[in-house]
């Protein structure tokens, strides 16, 4: 008669995940974010990647300068097992010391962007619906390969009630900041 045997797994706090990059365990070059207690493990970073991301970073902080304050692929922590990695995060601004000695939490956030090149269905489900649940307001997906940019707002029951996806010569602007309007042209470029 065969056994059946159940596999444990060890699910992780932000603590001891932190524990793990000060002790070496997890080393600088360790591309991996902590997602509901799991360490994972993110997709390697390509050149369309990066080159969407500096292109969004430098536009958002020349436009943004003094009114919040653009994270670039920089950890938020959204609960005690939980601290994804987006590519970019919106912050709101803090009363100094800004961000120093905590990090930034889920009231910070306006807007969280990933940038997917090979990741596009896992950014659209479990990123999605992760952010949704703790309430961040914004998020955008960039997909890289169709050069089109998925909006959700109005995070909802796991989901977002507003999605709207942007391409072409499309413009979009963040909903915490209307007036600050960019054009997929210059995301793209």
């Amino acid at each position: 008669m065969a056994v059946e045997i159940t596999a444990a797994r060890k699910l992780f706090t932000r603590e001891e995940y932190h524990r793990m990059g000060e002790t070496g365990i997890l080393k600088p070059g360790d591309r991996v974010e902590l997602i509901r207690g799991e360490i994972v493990e993110m997709s390697p970073i390509g050149s369309r990647h990066i080159a969407f991301v500096n292109n969004l970073t430098q536009r958002l902080v020349t436009r943004l300068a003094g009114r919040a304050i653009v994270s670039v692929q920089n950890p938020v922590a959204l609960s005690d097992d939980t601290e994804p990695q987006p590519d970019l995060a919106i912050l709101r601004l803090r009363s100094e010391p800004a961000y120093k000695d905590v990090e930034p939490h889920t009231d910070d956030v306006v807007l969280l962007i990933e940038v997917a090149e090979t990741s596009l269905s896992y950014d659209r489900s479990t990123k999605l619906r992760l952010y949704a649940e703790f309430g961040i307001p914004e998020y955008w997906v960039v997909n890289g390969p169709a050069e089109s940019i998925d909006v959700y707002r109005e995070p909802d029951a796991g989901g977002y009630r507003d999605v709207r996806r942007f391409s072409g010569d499309a413009t979009l602007s963040i909903q915490a900041f209307p007036d600050v309007v960019l054009t997929l042209a210059e995301i793209f470029a």
